[in-house]
């Protein structure tokens, strides 16, 4: 599709935009110890989906007319799942739902593509969500064994790298690219410093939905242990307010004997749903909710690169993006670039031009992945209530949310706050 060019075009507002009127998120917490350890990903879903429903009174459920959940790990019954939840929190059977895996981009393609059913008039108001329990379904679970025998053979060296661990792609990353391990480190500590600033000062109550839900004590050795209780999550559990360089610097590599990457600067496994509501500006008008909008989606591009370095796509996705909408990296005012590894986080703001953007506070300023977590098929969405809830605070208008994509790929979405 022809995008609008230019700073003035994205900032206009048309009756075709795709405007956003809620943008929430359950806490991310660490999976298998954390505290949503023992809930269930549809669960999860139900829960910003009921709170979605509950943020905007003065629309009935059934003016809702498609859901899109991105879902990565649980996709064999993701479908089934997903719509188990949103029947189960009161959304009539006329409403629609789909479900979408682009890996770590899932739930931003969500928003990408409900954005393309409103703009096409297909659809006038939908809900773009993600979840992603990696308790339930990461480890063994995730990883393919029974292998196409001819992938085997391929002398194609990047149908081969598509299975490649995660964690050997931040290696070459950083052995190509230069990023050093105590960068790495000093990457890591600075996220958890901003996430541990931006929880005290409350920042992320406004997008937090708290859950209540079930929760039984382990062992170190992860057997249960006590009585399963009832607790209510409000904050997001991962986050290390007293992670220290030196801290990190004794952690051992955890994918290659003489790597860099480890459990410290790399992003935390973890569980959460979030939820983004949309609706055509004209449909806004109609219903009487154009003061509730927070902002618009603008769009969304994907890049491609070598599986075997799939971190670098931001840096990639980004340009292109940019490029697209004919505008400066300049002209934004907060960046949300997925930590799913300090060295390619490193190595993307590097490539990029971002360096004093990322000293002052302009990317990532809440802290990122390695700090928040990373529940695969509900980042995208996350990092969007982030950014949203964020451009408020500071008064900016211009937001970006970037990830790298499993397999070799960069997505980059813009957004500009109302």
């Amino acid at each position: 599709m022809g995008f609008r060019k230019g700073i003035s075009s994205i900032l206009a507002k048309s009756p075709s935009d795709a405007v956003i009127l809620s943008s929430l998120r359950t806490p991310i917490c660490r999976s298998y110890r954390g505290q949503l350890k023992d809930a269930y990903p549809e669960e999860l879903l139900s829960i910003v989906l009921r709170a979605t429903l509950d943020a905007n009174p003065n629309l009935p459920p059934e003016a809702i007319d498609d859901v899109a959940v991105g879902v990565v790990l649980s996709e064999l019954g993701g479908s089934k799942a997903a719509r188990t939840a949103m029947n189960h929190v009161g959304f009539p059977t006329s409403t629609s739902l789909y479900t979408v895996n682009r890996a770590c981009s899932s739930s931003l393609q969500s928003i990408a593509t409900i954005a393309a059913q409103i703009r096409d008039e297909m659809i006038g108001i939908g809900i773009a969500a993600g979840m992603e329990s990696m308790t339930r379904n990461y480890g063994s679970k995730a990883i393919p064994v029974d292998l196409w025998p001819s992938l085997k053979e391929s002398e194609v060296k990047d149908a081969r790298d598509c299975i490649m661990p995660m964690g050997l792609t931040s290696e070459n990353v950083a052995q190509r690219y230069g990023v050093g391990r105590k960068e790495q480190d000093e990457f890591a500590v600075e996220s958890h410093r901003r996430a541990a600033r931006a929880q005290a000062e409350g920042f992320f109550d406004g997008e937090i939905v708290p859950v209540r839900t079930r929760f039984q004590e382990v062992d170190k050795q992860g057997n249960k242990v006590g009585e399963e209780k009832q607790i209510e999550v409000t904050k997001d559990d991962g986050i290390r307010a007293n992670a220290t360089l030196e801290g990190l610097a004794k952690l051992k590599p955890a994918f290659k004997e003489d790597g860099a990457s480890t459990a410290g600067n790399s992003s935390q496994v973890s569980d959460g749903a979030a939820a983004t509501l949309l609706m055509r500006r004209s449909t806004a008008t109609e219903l009487g909710l154009t003061s509730s909008i927070i902002g618009k989606f603008v769009a969304a591009t994907t890049a491609g690169c070598a599986p075997d370095e799939m971190g670098v796509g931001p840096a990639l996705a980004i340009p292109k993006l940019l490029n697209q909408l004919g505008i400066e990296a300049n002209d934004v005012d907060r960046w949300e670039i997925n930590e799913a590894f300090a060295s390619q986080a490193i190595y993307c703001v590097r490539e990029l031009g971002l360096e004093k953007g990322w000293e002052q506070g302009k990317i990532n300023p809440d802290g990122g992945a390695i700090a928040l977590g990373h529940p695969l098929g509900a980042t995208g969405a996350r990092m969007t209530s982030t950014l949203l809830h964020g451009l408020r605070r500071s008064d900016g208008e211009v937001g970006v949310v970037s990830m790298c994509i499993g397999t070799g790929m960069g997505m980059a979405g813009l957004f500009i706050r109302e």
